[in-house]
């Protein structure tokens, strides 16, 4: 019996190079939906009409991993759940990011199982994770994707125009949950998520 990293709880029958857990795709309707992070979700009233996403830092979110089923019947509240925001800094070693977007899509389907809608959060580093970062990524179906971070320099701002590019052309999504500022050249059918440090600078602004 393998007791570790979660395969005793489940071992999904893969058939890509890695064996990263494939997402089944969602259609849901994204902009009848309020998104908040996870980090409010315990505190959140009628979270029926609701989405959480996990654009925070990691650390906020590393028990999900750690201790998967105690937020099960947390996530089943909510109208849809993205799937966490593990890093893919360019910096960090490239097993680091393959055990990121291993555990991203490993929670993701186990959530699914639980008959928690998921939405796909796609995340890449350099052009070399091109090869993997899409590896479970369902095709025509809702996924999200973050700009935040990657306009610190010409050469991220390029690198992740190319990501979005590669994520588009192969995953065709029907529709896009936009965190951060959107490039003219995808915004069609996108819905926007304001970051939550955005929301806090405009209600101080409004005395809120």
């Amino acid at each position: 019996m393998v007791n570790f990293e979660n395969l005793e709880k489940y071992r999904f029958s893969i058939l890509n190079r890695y064996g990263i857990p494939e997402l089944m795709p969602e259609n849901i309707d994204i902009h009848k939906i309020e998104w908040i992070p996870f980090n409010y979700a315990k505190t959140c009233k009628n979270p029926g009409n609701k989405g959480v996403h996990f654009y925070i830092d990691d650390y906020q979110f590393a028990r999900l991993w750690n201790r998967p089923d105690e937020y099960i019947s947390l996530l089943q509240k909510f109208a849809a759940v993205c799937t966490p925001d593990f890093s893919m800094y360019t910096d960090i070693p490239v097993a680091m990011q393959i055990y990121n977007h291993y555990r991203k899509h490993w929670l993701g389907l186990y959530w699914q199982m639980h008959e928690i809608h998921v939405v796909p959060t796609i995340c890449w580093s350099d052009e070399k994770s091109f090869d993997w970062c899409l590896d479970g990524e369902p095709t025509n179906s809702v996924i999200s994707i973050s700009s935040v971070g990657t306009q610190k320099n010409k050469k991220s701002e390029e690198l992740f125009l190319k990501g979005c590019r590669e994520s588009i052309k192969r995953l065709k999504p029907t529709q896009i949950l936009w965190y951060g500022k959107c490039p003219e050249e995808f915004d069609w059918n996108v819905v926007k998520i304001e970051p939550h440090y955005q929301q806090i600078v405009r209600r101080r602004k409004n005395g809120r």
